[in-house]
C-alpha cells in the first residue's frame, strides 16, 4: 500500500506534444469542449464564459497564456473546470486542454524543480518536473501562473 505522504495525485493533460499536470484536488470536473460566450475587451487568452451547472465560468486558452499557438478544437479537446485557491478566495476557471490523459500519482521525491537555463525566464509557475519514460511532465501552479492582475480580470468577468 502506498504511503499517501510520499505521493501526490495529478491530472495530466496535453498542450500540443507537451504534457502538463495539475493537482487533482483543484480539478472540479472535466467537460467536453464547446464554444464559450465571448466577452469583449478581455485578454487574448480569455475565451469567454462557459455555463457550468448554472455558474458562468471564465474559460482560458492555456496555450496562449504559455506563449504557444492558439488552441484549435479537436474531438479530444476538453475543458478542465478548476477551483484555484488564491490568497483571499477561490477562483473557478475553465482551462482548455488539447487532450486529458489520466489521474496519476507522482512520488514527491521524483518531482524535480523547474530547470535552470542560466537566464531569467518566467518559470515561477512551474511547481516541478517529473521524468517519465516517454518524456517529461510539467506540474503547473495555476495560482502563480495567473498573476493577481489576471485573477482580478477573470473574477470581474465572471461577476459581469
Amino acid at each position: 500500500m502506498a504511503n499517501n505522504s510520499a505521493e501526490a495525485q495529478f491530472v495530466t493533460f496535453a498542450l500540443g506534444d507537451e504534457v502538463f499536470a495539475v493537482p487533482v484536488e483543484v480539478v472540479r470536473e472535466i467537460l467536453d469542449h464547446e464554444e464559450a460566450f465571448k466577452i469583449p475587451n478581455g485578454p487574448d487568452y480569455l475565451l469567454g464564459l462557459r455555463d457550468v451547472r448554472g455558474q458562468g465560468v471564465p474559460t482560458i486558452d492555456l496555450r496562449l497564456k504559455l506563449g504557444l499557438s492558439r488552441m484549435v478544437p479537436t474531438p479530444h479537446t476538453r475543458v478542465l473546470v478548476l477551483d484555484i485557491p488564491l490568497a483571499e478566495r477561490t477562483l473557478t476557471l475553465g482551462m482548455v486542454a488539447d487532450r486529458v490523459f489520466e489521474v496519476t500519482p507522482f512520488r514527491r521525491d521524483k518531482i524535480e524543480p523547474a530547470p535552470d537555463i542560466g537566464a531569467r525566464w518566467q518559470s515561477d509557475y512551474i511547481d516541478g518536473v517529473v521524468r517519465r519514460d516517454d518524456g517529461f511532465v510539467v506540474i503547473i501552479n495555476l495560482a502563480r501562473l495567473l498573476s493577481s492582475e489576471d485573477a482580478a480580470i477573470l473574477a470581474a468577468r465572471r461577476a459581469a
